[in-house]
């Protein structure tokens, strides 16, 4: 049987590699494809450059897809004004993951969203989200320095999908300073301590998960074994 092939969405940076210095390059944070390997997959990175028939194109050919982490998401495209803490959003990579998202919720493709990628899935679904969680909760625990991961204990809703994959409760790496608040379509299924949406599944659909913390930097890869194993049904 062969594997399943999973679509990782990615950044466009500049970059610095060998001789050449900040060029314009499509990359992701290796942890990604090695956590999608890890659960069983064949790992596929997709630019930030994708229009609706390209998405249309890459969904045909995809059985799971990932939306991953990065930059905020651009308040415009949840009907909302840039705050103060709000900066730095990428229109070419908002673009191609609403249209991603778009064919992938059509075709019932079995989809896992990663912290920025909860906030796309919400977005994509009409919903709307917290521009700064510090002035939410209080704190500065979901993200607690520029490139370092916070640590934050989660209670996970009994009966629901994420609960079968890992149980009532875990510990888990977060770094991310927007949050979901209004999801449609959505139900939450995760919390944290403090009160701050950590998960949210479709009900009405196969396998549409989305976790605010960054799975792919941890030892646990039950979430990638379980996109995987939706994919592969």
């Amino acid at each position: 049987m062969r594997k399943p092939v999973i679509g990782i969405s990615t950044y466009r940076e500049p970059a610095d590699w060998g001789s050449w210095r900040q060029v314009r390059a499509d990359l992701l944070p290796a942890a990604y494809a090695d956590a999608v390997k890890a659960g069983g997959g064949a790992p596929v990175l997709l630019p930030p450059n994708l229009d609706a028939d390209d998405a249309a194109a890459v969904i045909d050919r995809l059985d799971g897809l990932v939306i991953g982490g990065g930059a905020d998401v651009d308040p415009a495209r949840y009907r909302d004004e840039p705050g103060p803490h709000t900066s730095g959003w990428r229109a070419d990579r908002d673009a191609s993951e609403l249209a991603l998202l778009d064919v992938a919720g059509e075709r019932d493709l079995p989809t896992l969203g990663i912290c920025r990628g909860m906030q796309m899935m919400a977005v994509q679904a009409g919903g709307s989200l917290v521009q700064h969680v510090p002035d939410v909760v209080g704190h500065e625990g979901h993200s607690p320095a520029a490139g370092v991961y916070g640590s934050t204990t989660i209670a996970v809703q009994p009966g629901s999908r994420l609960a079968d994959i890992v149980g009532p409760g875990l510990t888990v790496p977060c770094h991310h300073h927007q949050s979901v608040d209004a999801h449609p379509g959505f139900a939450a299924v995760a919390q944290a301590s403090d009160g701050l949406i950590e998960a949210m599944e479709r009900p009405d659909r196969r396998f549409w998960l989305a976790v605010q913390w960054h799975p792919e930097t941890d030892t646990d890869m039950r979430l990638f074994t379980a996109l995987v194993a939706a994919a592969r049904r």
